[in-house]
């Protein structure tokens, strides 16, 4: 009976590491396709069919950032991508910081002082949270377009990091985990909410403040659709996911393919890097964010 048992648990954990491998590799694929073909030094577009590159060059980097094209018989508008990286980035930083410290804050305002209006207004911003943010985009235009912000980066960091205080409840949830006996024993001290805040609470929630870092960072990094109707013709402007998009319109698609692979390949690392390093803190501030409070 036992050896039954264990050939059967066997088997199944077989099957179960068979079907999780085949995931895994289908996964995987695109992005080991990605990155070969962004070595490839074939221009065509569709590679001729092969799967695999036969001759491999970093040029298509250096044109990336050159602006230049290795299709010499088309000359379409020259790429700015260092400008678009550069625009992004800025975004992806200031979202990010004022973001996190909305978060943050709102969180703690609701996880530790009890107020009239506390359970109201956490169910509000619940409710608003259930409407898909596409549905504000076109009136946050318009808004934009009357005071003059149109096409301005600094509408980007507007329209990211304004509303980010509704995304509290993960955040709100790590702060019930820690006793409110420390909150008591400051005040007992002499420290204000404000010094409790950013002298104690703060320093004990690394994890979340990861999570919440990387939740701020990730989404004006790799944002098109807002992107795309705040910045409109402004070229300039652009961040990558529009700059990319771009490469591949049908008058450019030919002659940018393998830069628009090296540009996917480049937008992919700084964020790669950054959940690798604190994939740790990133899952126990989900983890611990998760109990009700």
């Amino acid at each position: 009976m036992i050896k039954s048992y264990k050939f059967r648990r066997a088997l199944a954990n077989t099957i179960i590491y068979i079907i999780l491998g085949v995931m895994c590799i289908i996964w995987v694929m695109p992005f080991v396709y990605l990155l070969l073909h962004s070595l490839r030094l074939d221009g065509a577009p569709v590679g001729n069919g092969e799967v695999l590159p036969r001759q491999f060059t970093f040029q298509n980097y250096i044109d990336l950032f050159t602006g230049q094209s290795s299709n010499a018989e088309v000359q379409a508008q020259s790429l700015n991508f260092p400008r678009w990286f550069l625009n992004t980035f800025v975004v992806a930083i200031f979202s990010c910081i004022i973001s996190t410290l909305s978060v943050l804050m709102v969180s703690y305002t609701f996880s530790r002082l009890r107020f009239g209006a506390r359970k109201t207004l956490m169910n509000i911003a619940m409710i608003l949270g259930m409407f898909p943010g596409f549905m504000t985009m076109i009136a946050m235009y318009y808004l934009l377009k009357i005071m003059g912000l149109q096409g301005q980066m600094v509408s980007l960091v507007l329209c990211y990091s304004c509303g980010a205080g509704l995304g509290f409840q993960i955040s709100k949830g790590f702060f019930d985990t820690i006793p409110r006996a420390l909150d008591e024993a400051a005040t007992i001290d002499g420290a204000t909410r404000n010094q409790i805040f950013w002298k104690i609470i703060l320093p004990m929630s690394k994890p979340i403040v990861v999570y919440t870092v990387l939740t701020a960072f990730i989404g004006p990094w790799t944002d098109f659709i807002l992107a795309k109707i705040i910045m409109q013709d402004n070229y300039d402007n652009y961040t990558v996911a529009i700059g990319l998009q771009k490469m591949l319109a049908n008058e450019y698609k030919t002659t940018y393919y393998q830069q628009f692979l090296a540009g996917s390949v480049v937008v992919a690392v700084p964020i790669t890097l950054l959940f690798l390093k604190m994939q740790k803190y990133y899952v126990e501030g989900v983890t611990a964010g998760g109990v009700k409070g």
